[in-house]
Parts: structure tokens; sequence; C-alpha cells
């Protein structure tokens, strides 16, 4: 008895599933996808040439890792965060009018590492890997190769052009792919007397406009408390050289201007209108997953990114804006495909942003990633599955 009970039930579990519509009602008439590429050809051929203007600005969106099986996982989670099945969800940067593939590799490996892609979009110079703003020649742990082989960023052209420029990521603001907007090292050689790169973001080009990401302790004497994490050793500061950077940083910009904020609070308290210069630090390492940020205290990525360009987009000069999601990596080489995802589907947020307070007349917006992971998903799924499920 209990085991026909349970062929029963079974059978109902079944039979139920097998009536459940996986796709909606409109999709089963060819007249649905006949509209929806006549929508899509007319979009194609309204655009009677090639957008010729002069960008002004320049915005560049860098998923760290975030190869196109992420891409693809993600415009499907953000479906689903929608309450959609997923598959047919568009991201803001599916709506770009071009897409290329690009080849990443670096000067001596096969498979690049952050640093030294970082060197080659940002500099236009491909680079040994662990290497940033130093051509080929430059070799890692190696510090009296650095000089006489620096590469300049497209931030200091951006910089030398006169126009405002602006560094902003959810991993801390001295990481890989920031830092080659900025430094030239061949990094672990500091004991060969190599400047660290946190130094050398406020030496090496004085007065970048905005900075925003994590990194406290890293700019703050050996042993000091954090501000927000005063019992916490691990992230009290790391300088064995005795210097505050960030208060060397506000005595500068003390008439110019010039704000210093750690949490969401004093960021979104800004009247943009009257901040020339911001340093937000708000974590000492790396910001929190968007999934475990705190929502009261740790601003999003989308909400940098919008008062970054409310500050930059002051200069009738224009400006240049590097943008990085660059926890999707962390959460990939951690093996944490749920966190990597919403890290990107945040990162499409941001970008969706960055569009309403710009204009394509004047502003050319890029998105890319300097590397992909050893992510995938297969199988005959069916329509609508999570895309975090079997």
């Amino acid at each position: 008895m209990k085991v026909t009970a349970l062929l029963i039930f079974c059978s109902v579990l079944i039979l139920g599933s097998l009536e459940k519509p996986l796709f909606p009602e409109q999709e089963k008439d060819p007249q649905f996808w006949n509209a929806w590429a006549q929508r899509t050809l007319k979009i194609a051929l309204t655009r009677q040439s090639l957008n010729r203007n002069r960008a002004k600005n320049l915005i560049l969106f860098l998923g760290d890792g975030m190869g196109v099986p992420t891409v693809t996982a993600a415009r499907i989670l953000k479906g689903q965060l929608n309450g959609q099945s997923g598959e047919e969800t568009v991201l803001e940067m599916d709506k770009f009018p071009f897409v290329s593939l690009a080849k990443t590799y670096n000067t001596n490996a096969q498979v690049p590492d952050s640093a030294g892609t970082a060197t080659a979009y940002l500099c236009g110079v491909k680079a040994n890997e662990g290497t940033v703003g130093v051509s080929a020649a430059a070799v890692r742990s190696q510090c009296n190769t650095t000089q006489g082989n620096e590469v300049t960023s497209i931030l200091q052209w951006a910089k030398d052009a006169g126009k405002s420029v602006g560094i902003v990521t959810t991993t801390r603001v001295n990481h890989a792919t920031p830092s080659a907007a900025y430094a030239h090292n061949a990094p672990e050689a500091l004991q060969a007397g190599c400047k660290d790169i946190a130094r050398q973001l406020f030496e090496n080009i004085p007065n970048i406009d905005v900075v925003m990401g994590g990194g406290r302790k890293y700019m703050f004497p050996k042993n000091e408390s954090d501000i927000e994490y005063p019992n916490v050793a691990k992230h009290s500061g790391t300088r064995k050289d005795g210097r505050n950077l960030v208060q060397e940083w506000t005595d500068k910009m003390q008439n110019k201007k010039g704000y210093y904020v750690w949490n969401k609070n004093q960021l979104l308290s800004l009247n943009p209108n009257n901040v020339e210069y911001l340093l937000g630090l708000f974590e000492p390492g790396d910001l929190t997953y968007d999934l475990e940020r705190n929502k009261e205290t740790d601003p999003s990525l989308t909400e940098m990114v919008d008062v970054a360009i409310k500050i930059l987009r002051k200069n009738p000069n224009g400006f240049y804006l590097l943008v990085e999601g660059g926890r999707i990596d962390h959460g990939h080489h951690e093996g944490k495909a749920k966190q990597a995802l919403h890290e990107a589907v945040e990162m499409d947020r941001a970008i969706g942003r960055a569009d309403l307070l710009t204009s394509a007349h004047d502003t050319l917006t890029v998105v890319t990633a300097d590397h992909s992971h050893v992510f995938s998903f297969g199988g005959y799924t069916s329509r609508g599955n999570t895309i975090f499920g079997m």
C-alpha cells in the first residue's frame, strides 16, 4: 500500500510539472518572433551612420574576470531577480550598438592576470604578468627593471588634456586593475626600493579628481586602528613608513573643495556641485560582496558611479572614468558563482545609471573584461531553471 501511494504521488508531481508552462504562451505564435525580428532590424536600420562625433567623455567599465559564460549567466540571473525566467532578459550592456571579441594574454603568459591585462587596455602596451604600468622589459619582483620602462595610461593622457579623471572600484584602490592607471611597478619588489602602489596613487598623478573603492588599511600607519573596525587587528593600518596618506591628502585638498568619506551616508550627503575632489575608502581591504553589503552603511557600485559622474561632468573639457566590477573575479576565484554573478548584475546596474547620466552624443562608454574564468553551465535544462540550480 505504501509503495502504491508513493507511485501515485510521484505521478501527480510529474503530471503537474508537465502541465506547468515552461515559457510564455505568446512564444508559441511564429508572429511573435517575426515581429521581434522586425523591431530589431528597424532599430539597426535607423542608425543611418556611425556616430562620428568626437567623444568628450569616456567611461570604461571593466568586469574583472567577466568572460562570456559569466555574462550569459548574469543575464539570466538579472531576469530571474525580476521574476522572469531569465533567458529572454536584456542586460544594459546588451543594448550597446557594437560588440567585439578580444584576445587576452600576457607577453610571458598564455593565461593572463589582471595586472598585465590592465597595462594592456589602459596603457596600450602588452606586459608581463604581475606588472602594472611598465613595458615587458620590466620583470616582476625586480625593482631595478622598472626605471626607464614606465608607460603612461589613458588616465594620464586625459588629465594632460585638461579633463577630469576618476577611478571607481569594488576592490581596494591599489589593486591590479586601478593601479595600472597611475602606478609603475613590478610588485613584490618593495624591499628593493620601489614605492608601494598606495603612495603612487597620491604621488604619480597629482590630484586625481575622484577615487572610490576599498583599501583604507594601506593608507594608515602600521597598527593604527581602523575607524570602522577599531577592535579588529587585521583591519588596522599596514604602513611601515608611519605615513598617514589620507591625512596628507586631506591637508592638501582642504582649500580645493576636496572631501574624504568612508561610509555611504557621508558619500550620499555630499552635493556634487560643491565637490571638486573626492577620496572615498569604504573598507580596510576590498569592498564586501554586494550580496553581503550592509546597505545602510556601504555604498553600491551604482551609487559610487552616480556620484562620480556628477562630480566629473562639471568639467567643460570632459572626463575619463574607470569603473571596475572587481569582485566578479574574486567570486570566481573562490568558487562562489552566486557572489560572482550578483557582482556582475550590480555592474550592469551601474552601466544603466551611467547611461542615464550621460549622452551618446558626447560620451563613449566601453564595457569589457580583462580575462575569463573556468566557469560554465550546461545540460538540457528546462527554461527558467534557477541559474544556481542543478
